[in-house]
């Protein structure tokens, strides 16, 4: 009897010695998973590139001063037409990205084809024969957009000028002759695109512009004398595909 007392007293000593010891542990320490990070795609850096497609060109003409026997046409009368062609060149610029928005100033320098012939056959089938052609444009804009990662759509405006020439020659006697003039005319311009971040430095993209520009004096100097135009390159629309390379692009990992 007095050995079973001792037994079960043992056992009680012992199960309180365990809860002891268990009551003394430390909490099991609890580790928190870190977070996922994933890469944005930083459109910030200076970059380079070119451009191809077509443009659409709105000229007019009219003539001011009508002294020679050479010119058909009085003050005021005059031309328009429209032209087509291949529009490419080179870009350059640099972005600043602040989160998810983007601004950046930019220039490029394309050449066009743009051009037309038209006859005036007031005294024969190709009297008084008018020929223009756009040579090169070149633009300097500022740009701001969005970006959704590799993503970026913008919106851009600013400066335009543009080289644009017209000739005349007479073929129907007597008075037969030729003369030319070129002049850069000043403009504007406002556009729209997508960009694409194709790896961490090439960039692949489609814009729309579209560009007006002033009226500058022509004077078509002839063996008769000379023959003076008001001349504008009314607007000239474009759309093209753009390569561009971006120096110093990193991804950034973000949380």
């Amino acid at each position: 009897m007095i050995r079973s007392k001792f037994v079960a007293a043992l056992a009680l000593v012992t199960l309180g010695a365990g809860a002891a010891s268990a009551a003394d542990l430390a909490p099991f320490p609890y580790a928190k998973a870190p977070p996922l990070a994933y890469a944005v795609y930083d459109w910030s850096g200076f970059y380079v590139g070119g451009h191809i497609g077509g443009s659409w060109s709105n000229q007019v003409w009219t003539n001011t001063a009508n002294t020679t026997l050479f010119g058909d046409l009085v003050p005021r009368e005059g031309f328009g037409q429209h032209g087509a062609g291949v529009f490419g060149g080179a870009q350059i610029g640099y972005n600043w990205q602040a989160s998810n928005y983007v601004a950046g100033l930019e220039g490029t320098i394309s050449g066009l084809d743009n051009s037309g012939t038209l006859s005036n056959t007031v005294f024969g089938a190709r009297d008084d024969v008018f020929s223009w052609h756009n040579n090169w444009m070149a633009t300097i804009t500022g740009r701001a957009g969005i970006t959704a990662n590799n993503n970026l759509f913008y919106v851009k405006g600013g400066y335009a000028g543009v080289n644009s020439h017209l000739a005349v020659s007479d073929v129907v006697p007597p008075a037969i002759g030729s003369g030319s003039d070129n002049h850069w005319h000043n403009g504007w311009t406002v556009g729209a695109g997508w960009e694409y971040g194709i790896t961490q430095n090439w960039i692949f993209g489609l814009e729309y512009d579209y560009a007006a520009f002033g009226t500058r004096a022509y004077q078509l100097g002839t063996n008769f004398g000379v023959y003076s135009f008001d001349v504008k390159p009314r607007d000239i629309q474009s759309a093209v595909a753009r390569v561009s390379y971006k120096f110093n692009g990193p991804l950034v990992a973000k949380y």
